[in-house]
């Protein structure tokens, strides 16, 4: 066979998913098979997200993306690179468990939300023709206020910019999450937020905009070794969001938390 025509893993792996959605919408497999497709398509864009990611670092001096000069990072997506602004042609923006927009195309808001909506659709300059909307985050630390040397000193929360990654290149980075799935495309979590009620998720808590159960007590994350896994909601405290982030703060096994902490919808979820 020509070495041309051959199939790369990617491929295969992308027809394995295929195969599994579109008997999904035939009805051939069952629920746990529905969850699994789901789940494989969710790794799949976040690995996609990580190729664009790396490939963004390697020709920019190892920063991530920009945001606007003087905030603590705010709206990086404008700053993407053009083909990922659009939310119709970069599908890859979209969990399959996280696929309605909070706003229409004409701005109206749904009436009632919940953790499988999208964030967006946000339209204006910097974005794409038909605006941009999704259901993943970034990690606000990894990113470098602007202008460079001379913007704010703190993230959103207060944490120093000095304790922001800034870059890939640094060690222990299949332990420091990039994207995940989310409701705001940027996040901020500090050890000592807590997690959400089953109806407070859409908050300005940042770890509740990303303590969602779309996956059974579980979400998927994208670290900066570019790997993707699946991670337990309780898991989410265990993650070194930052360079001085507590792994074993008050929402872990090690710093003291005990089962009636917990709301009741995520006692049953594994322990961290």
């Amino acid at each position: 066979m020509d070495k041309n025509n051959r199939f790369t893993g990617s491929d295969i792996f992308a027809a394995v998913i295929c195969a599994a959605l579109f008997l999904t919408n035939l009805g051939l497999i069952g629920s746990t098979g529905r969850r699994r497709a789901k789940e494989a398509v969710c790794l799949s864009n976040l690995r996609e997200w990580g190729a664009i990611a790396e490939a963004h670092t390697q020709a920019n001096n190892g920063y991530f993306w920009a945001s606007d000069p003087g905030t603590p990072c705010y709206w990086w997506i404008k700053y993407l690179e053009e083909e990922y602004r659009d939310w119709k042609t970069n599908r890859i923006w979209f969990c399959p468990e996280g696929g309605e927009p909070m706003f229409d195309e004409y701005g109206n808001r749904l009436p009632t939300l919940n953790i499988f909506n999208a964030w967006g659709i946000y339209k204006g300059s910097g974005l794409g023709p038909n605006g941009i909307s999704g259901s993943y985050a970034l990690n606000g630390y990894v990113l470098t206020p602007r202008p460079l040397g001379g913007g704010r000193t703190t993230y959103e929360g207060g944490v120093s910019v000095t304790n922001g990654w800034k870059t890939p290149y640094v060690a222990g980075a299949d332990s420091v999450p990039v994207f995940l799935d989310s409701l705001r495309f940027d996040v901020w979590p500090k050890e000592s937020n807590g997690p959400p009620s089953e109806s407070s998720a859409w908050s300005g808590n940042n770890m509740a905009r990303c303590c969602i159960n779309r996956h059974n007590g579980a979400t998927n994350s994208l670290f900066m070794d570019w790997s993707a896994r699946k991670v337990g909601l309780k898991e989410l405290w265990k993650l070194k969001w930052h360079r001085q982030f507590n792994t074993n703060g008050p929402w872990t096994q090690a710093g003291g938390v005990t089962p009636t902490y917990w709301p009741k919808w995520m006692r049953s979820f594994k322990d961290y």
